[in-house]
This record gives C-alpha cells, structure tokens and sequence, in this order.
C-alpha cells in the first residue's frame, strides 16, 4: 500500500519520480503537434495550447473536431467535459496547496492525472513539492514535443495516416476508458454513450456527437 511505503515530498524526488511517464507525455505531444498541423492550426496556435492548456485528451479531442470541420463550440464542450475530472482531483489536493488564491491557482495548473499520482502520500495526503516537481517535467515534456511534432508533421511526417498518428486520439481514449469498465456502471455509461454517438453520427455535425454522448453518459451516472 502506498501508506506503507516511504515517500520523499521533496521536489527533485517528484520530478525523479515523474520521469518513465514524461517520456510517454513526449510521444502523445509530438502525435499532438503534427496532427494540429494537420488539422489546420499553425505550429505557434498548437505550442500555445499545449503550454496553456496541458490537457493531452482534451486537446486531441479539440483539434480533431475542429480537422473534422466542427464548431469552435463543439470543440470547447468536449475539452470541458473531458478535463472535469480535474475539479474533484483539485479538491483532493486542496488542503496541500497553501497560500492565497492566486498561488493556488497556479500550482493546480501543474496538476495532470500523471503528476496528481506523483504526488499522493498514501491517506488521502498531497505533497506540494512533489506535484511541483512532477508537473513542471511533465509541462517541458509536453510543450517541447509538441513543438517538435509542429515540425515532423509540417516537414517529415506529413500525413499523419500515413504513419498511424490519426490513430492517437482513438487510442487514448480506449486507454482512459479501460479502468472504467471495469465496473457496471462504467460498464453502462460507455454503451450509453456510444449508442448516442453512433445515433448522431449519420447526421449530426462534427463534434456534437461526442459532446452528446459525455452528457449522456453523465446524466445516465447522476440518475443512478
């Protein structure tokens, strides 16, 4: 158990810690970078939001609506429903932040699945130093592969079918929703949500069938 085990809450030890997942961070930003280059933002526009954002589901599923020819609207409320998760995580690491508002606003920007594990005690316990630590790895990892993405994707990669990267974004919600089946309620809010995705599909601009398909899936659970 994670109580049992020694755990240094220093910052260096977060980063140290962090480093085996930044290296899989890298390989989904430079997938990102070249398939917002093929998507239509510029190299600037995807660096940006992957320094602004950090939020690698919720960009992919922005910037695939938006290749996909779907509403700026369409894009936001699938980022919005994908990164609420991070509200109840934030509220977990709450107590650990410290300082005023401001400050805490600025460390929980650091707070990604990733790191938010890093930096658990055990005991319900956050460490500061180690979300530090384990979140600004994980920023320089994601912004600087995303920026080299930009460039394969512009310069060497080119279509990104060609070489399986429209498959990223697909994948990586497979690989989050894996833990969630696992359970009966998992089980029937995913069939829920792709009986409602596959129904708008046909018609439905792009977009609104996974935003359709989140709302569904999260009234199914609030109802239960």
């Amino acid at each position: 158990m994670l109580s049992d085990i020694q755990v240094e809450p220093t910052v260096r030890a977060g980063a140290r810690a962090v480093l085996p997942l930044a290296a899989a961070i890298a390989v989904l930003g430079v997938s990102f970078g070249a398939l917002a280059i093929s998507s239509g933002l510029s190299p600037l526009a995807a660096v940006v939001m992957s320094a602004t954002t950090f939020a690698g589901s919720a960009q992919f599923a922005a910037v695939s609506i938006l290749g996909a020819g779907g509403s700026v609207g369409a894009a936001l409320g699938a980022a919005t429903l994908l990164n609420a998760r991070y509200a109840a995580m934030g509220l977990g690491l709450l107590p650990a932040l410290g300082g005023g508002r401001w400050k805490r606003l600025l460390l929980a920007q650091l707070a990604v699945d990733e790191s938010w594990a890093v930096a658990y005690l055990g005991d319900g316990r956050f460490s500061r130093e180690r979300l530090v630590g384990a979140g600004l790895v994980l920023l320089a990892a994601h912004v600087a592969a995303t920026a080299l993405g930009t460039v394969a994707g512009g310069h060497f990669v080119g279509d990104p079918a060609v070489w399986g990267l429209d498959a990223a974004f697909p994948a990586l919600f497979l690989v989050l929703l894996w833990p969630h089946v696992q359970r009966p309620e998992g089980r029937m809010a995913a069939a829920s949500g792709a009986a409602i995705a596959c129904a708008l599909v046909p018609f439905a601009p792009a977009g609104v069938p996974i935003v359709a398909a989140a709302l569904g899936s999260l009234v199914g659970s609030r109802s239960r």
